[in-house]
């Protein structure tokens, strides 16, 4: 990992992370956006629902994440329209690695940062997860992964422990909250709330929506 990638994950710190299922995908994300050591926001979603089938979380700077949801989206309703098919989520994710390849390689004196997440479901039945990194390479994920979110260590951690590919989608949940915990305990870029999506065949879910309250307690 080279020293800019380190000074990015410090100053745009998150934590972000999917779960492959036996029977789906799980996606999860802190609420937390920094700017520098200052938190600037404490209740910002980083998990978009993009259509009916798709979902994408970032790590990086916000106004880079935001811009690549809204061209994605608008690329990929082009694309249904134009061939009458529905894009898979390999496409996808595949789109988002191009727009992320082709924004970092051009002259700016701010350049493009956000590492991200993919998943949904095909028309098949079949759900996958993607990452792409924020130079724009895309690997599809069998097992977890959590990015180049600044909670990454933590949350690699706990999962190498805990994750069993024969879990299902429910037991996701409950792990990947505990992971959110572990990350947001530690790592001072991440915090302030919990959100967890649920992708099957079925369809996408927003199951936990939580947010995080300081309490003053005697010591």
């Amino acid at each position: 990992m080279n020293e800019e990638l380190k000074k990015s994950m410090l100053k745009t710190g998150t934590s972000i992370l999917g779960i492959v299922c036996k029977d789906g995908v799980v996606m999860a994300a802190d609420r937390q956006v920094t700017a520098g050591n200052i938190t600037i926001n404490k209740n910002f979603q980083k998990i978009a629902k993009i259509n009916d089938y798709l979902v994408i979380s970032w790590t990086g700077g916000v106004a880079d994440a935001m811009m690549l949801t809204r061209l994605v989206k608008a690329e990929l309703k082009l694309k249904e329209l134009r061939s009458k098919t529905r894009p898979t989520v390999k496409e996808a994710a595949a789109l988002v690695g191009t727009i992320s390849y082709n924004n970092i390689r051009q002259f700016s004196a701010i350049p493009f940062i956000a590492g991200t997440l993919v998943a949904g479901y095909n028309e098949d039945g079949t759900v996958e997860l993607y990452s792409v990194e924020p130079a724009g390479s895309v690997t599809k994920i069998e097992d977890y992964d959590a990015n180049f979110s600044s909670g990454m260590p933590y949350i690699l951690g706990l999962l190498e422990r805990k994750y069993n590919p024969e879990m299902g989608v429910e037991e996701g949940i409950e792990l990947a909250i505990e992971c959110i915990k572990s990350s947001s305990a530690r790592d001072v870029g991440s915090g302030y709330g919990i959100d967890v999506f649920k992708i099957t065949k079925d369809g996408i879910e927003h199951s936990i929506k939580k947010k995080t309250k300081q309490n003053y307690i005697d010591s």
